[in-house]
């Protein structure tokens, strides 16, 4: 039965993450003080004026409570992993995991990410409940909206949405009419969609000045839904800021292997809740 070992991304952020951690990893936790500019622990200790929702704040704060709990499951000498998964901002955690990158690295990494997508302001993002994609699209086609984008398959009941602000009221609008669920998501921009290429440029150019490993252990692309092609990183990471994360099709990819699959997630069961709800392939007949 493969283990795959699951990291959450942005939206996983609480007040009080990391408690305990911090002061295991002294040095670690001063690198990541110095580089941010402010007191990480604290921050997330007792996120004042809610910085962490902020992106820029959100990432880096959320990537170093993933690789502290992360170095925590190593030491324990827990079952390790024969996939590493990350949703989003988790897949940095992932790619840590698998030794792609060393901590202090994928801190700078996740910390220029995170501006750029803070930049990328204008907009938001839907979490839709219970269409296919195809019916999804026929309902915007519908309307006339072409402005907004797939920009996340998470289960068989959910996809998100993103695009600019007045073109997402438009499509609550058209969800509302068709009495369709939906849930306006509390992020800072259009993310994974067309609407951030600008970032994606300038997030390719910052990630080929970097030297990447190729991982020990497969870590799944959000873009591809297989393994990360180690001599592609700075093409792929900067491609995950304007396509759609693929997690369904990327656990189901990893079904085919074998059934059922074991899956650890870190830090929540967000992800785990997502599973539940994404179907094992049918089997082709031989």
């Amino acid at each position: 039965m493969p283990f795959a070992v699951l990291f959450p991304g942005q939206g996983a952020q609480s007040r009080g993450m990391g408690a305990g951690l911090f002061e295991r990893y002294p040095a670690l936790t001063e690198f990541a003080c110095d580089l941010l500019g402010y007191d990480l622990a604290a921050v997330c200790r007792d996120n004042p004026d809610d910085i962490l929702a902020r992106t820029e704040c959100t990432q880096p704060a959320l990537f170093t409570v993933n690789a502290f709990h992360t170095f925590e499951r190593e030491h324990r000498e827990e079952r390790p992993a024969d996939f590493y998964l990350g949703h989003s901002l988790g897949e940095y955690n992932a790619l840590l995991a698998a030794g792609a990158f060393d901590f202090q690295t994928g801190l700078r990494l996740v910390k220029k990410r995170g501006e750029l997508m803070a930049a990328a302001s204008d907009g938001g993002m839907t979490a839709v409940m219970g269409l296919q994609p195809e019916e999804l699209q026929e309902v915007f086609r519908q309307d006339g909206i072409d402005t907004i984008d797939m920009a996340g398959f998470n289960s068989d009941t959910q996809l998100v949405v993103a695009g600019p602000l007045p073109d997402l009221r438009t499509a609550h609008d058209a969800l509302k009419a068709r009495k369709i669920r939906f849930v306006p998501l509390r992020v800072g921009g259009p993310f994974h969609s067309r609407y951030m290429d600008p970032a994606r440029v300038l997030f390719e150019k910052y990630l080929k000045d970097f030297t990447f490993t190729a991982p020990h252990t497969p870590v799944i692309s959000n873009v591809t839904a297989r393994p990360h092609d180690p001599t592609d990183f700075p093409h792929t990471l900067g491609a995950q800021l304007i396509h759609p994360v693929r997690w369904t099709d990327s656990i189901r990819w990893l079904h085919t292997h074998d059934t059922p699959l074991e899956c650890e997630e870190i830090g929540g069961k967000s992800l785990l809740n997502m599973l539940k709800k994404i179907s094992a392939p049918t089997p082709v007949p031989a």
